[in-house]
């Protein structure tokens, strides 16, 4: 239901699980046991909830409800952890040196790129190209994330 809100949150940096398959009972558990905020559209969830922090998103645009969540966590996002985070599982990424994946990623990629990260859980590369950029451009105009530093 919130798919697309859980990426953006990784994009941001934000340590965001996300499982559409599981029933409420399991979402409210583990956001006990992993001292999580659950975030829903789902009036029922929230209704059963125990939890002292939970968030039910009101908004339809994206990011709007991006902003209802910084509301709950009295969180500016911070520069130095955009796109520092798988955005399949959520691991930290890790940097990788060039060489080591030469043969695991697109020839095109490898010859204009200097610098990559790995997934260690999941072992998706990312690395910064276009899309990059265009991330920090729509967080720029949607939310005013400042960039500290270069797209690199």
């Amino acid at each position: 239901m919130l798919g697309s809100l859980a990426r953006w949150l990784r994009i941001l940096g934000y340590d965001t699980a996300y499982d559409n398959r599981i029933e409420d009972r399991e979402i409210l558990r583990r956001c006990l046991q992993e001292n999580r905020i659950p975030l829903t559209r789902d009036r029922l969830l929230i209704q059963q909830s125990r939890l002292p922090r939970q968030l039910l998103i009101k908004s339809e645009p994206l990011f709007e409800q991006i902003h209802e969540v910084l509301a709950l966590v009295g969180d500016e996002p911070d520069p130095e952890r955009l796109l520092t985070r798988c955005l399949t599982c959520k691991t930290l990424l890790a940097e990788v040196a060039r060489a080591k994946i030469r043969t695991r990623i697109p020839p095109y990629v490898y010859q204009t790129q200097s610098r990559y990260k790995e997934c260690p859980s999941c072992c998706h590369f990312f690395w910064p190209g276009t899309h990059r950029k265009n991330i920090y451009a729509r967080l720029q105009a949607e939310i005013s994330v400042p960039m500290s530093r270069g797209l690199d």
